[in-house]
């Protein structure tokens, strides 16, 4: 036998013995998710989200502990962590990094430009420079809209139906999420075709809220506008609260605002922006680029009435928002 095919044969029965080690190396891999989240670990509503999440990849036939496993981390409303939680995840490292909110989507993306990241709610994407169009959102990001910045205007044109004689409303917003501008220049447009005149207190962090409750209650404006986010979320017993103390028709973005005591919410549902994010990192840990998947909006708005906190702000919902309503708390 000449050595040229002795050579062949040796070179074909190494690759038969190195193919099957690969596939057996590829098998026992258990692919890790990077999660960094905007609220505390001990959070009730964030546990809540956490198990819609790990739900998803359940439906998905990815269970935690067996062909998965998850990194979480908490940013604790503390916008000066996202960083170095950001690069802890990076470090691990991670198969997939999934980003709660503008703050840990934008920390992210500066963190790596090569993990993949899955926005699971995100505001403005595109105005908030996070990715270049919705359609092909281009590197290494990719996820959910929750098209906040196109529902402001919809959002004050329910209250002035619920309340007409609503003039004066202030808008309680995060103004360090990037995502929120576009969101509170429709809500302006809104209110001067509707001859509202609008203020806002501003919030950035935890430690911000006695000063923009403060304000808002000089200003004493006709109904109050929360912009839902991952600090205004976390903060919503304080907020409803608020509302409830000094008779403030309160509209937001989320249910758990109207299911807390506010008046009223219109927009997407939050677990199921959590829940599609899974179907991202499915689709991602099997082989799809984040560039190539677009940016999904909602198809699907929520209207939430409380007619418990009506009945005790003295206001009669139109049989009009009764019938358009998707849930009505009595």
């Amino acid at each position: 036998m000449q050595r040229g095919t002795v050579g062949l044969i040796v070179m074909l029965a190494l690759a038969l013995l190195v193919v099957p080690l690969a596939t057996a190396q590829h098998v026992g891999h258990v692919p890790r998710i990077g999660y960094l989240r905007p609220g505390a670990v001990d959070s009730q509503r964030g546990q809540h989200l956490r198990d819609v999440f790990r739900q998803g990849l359940r439906e998905l036939g990815w269970v935690e502990g067996q062909n998965i496993a998850i990194e979480d981390r908490y940013a604790e409303d503390r916008p000066e962590r996202y960083a170095a939680l950001a690069a802890e995840l990076v470090r691990l490292p991670v198969d997939v990094l999934v980003g709660g909110g503008n703050h840990a989507n934008h920390a992210l993306r500066h963190a790596t430009s090569t993990i993949p990241i899955v926005m699971a709610v995100s505001s403005d994407p595109v105005g908030a420079g996070l990715v270049a169009s919705l359609a092909r959102p281009g590197g290494n990001i990719t996820g959910l809209s929750i098209q906040a910045e196109e529902m402001g205007g919809k959002r004050l044109e329910l209250l002035k139906e619920a309340v007409p004689q609503t003039s004066r409303v202030t808008v309680l917003w995060n103004a360090s999420d990037s995502g929120k501008a576009s969101e509170l220049h429709d809500t302006q447009v809104a209110a001067q075709t509707l001859g509202m005149t609008l203020h806002t207190a501003e919030v950035r962090g935890p430690d911000d809220f006695d000063n923009a409750f403060a304000a808002i209650a000089r200003e004493r404006p006709d109904a109050l506008i929360t912009f839902s986010d991952a600090l205004t979320l976390n903060h919503q017993r304080q907020i409803v609260d608020f509302a409830t103390q000094h008779r403030l028709p309160l509209i937001s973005e989320v249910r758990e605002f109207a299911e807390a005591g506010g008046l009223m919410t219109y927009g997407a549902s939050l677990p199921a922006l959590i829940r599609r994010a899974a179907y991202y990192v499915d689709r991602i840990l099997k082989g799809s680029k984040p560039a190539d998947l677009p940016v999904e909006r909602p198809t699907k708005f929520e209207l939430v009435l409380n007619l418990t906190t009506a009945k005790a702000l003295g206001i009669t919902m139109p049989p009009s928002l009764l019938l358009l309503a998707d849930e009505v708390i009595q």
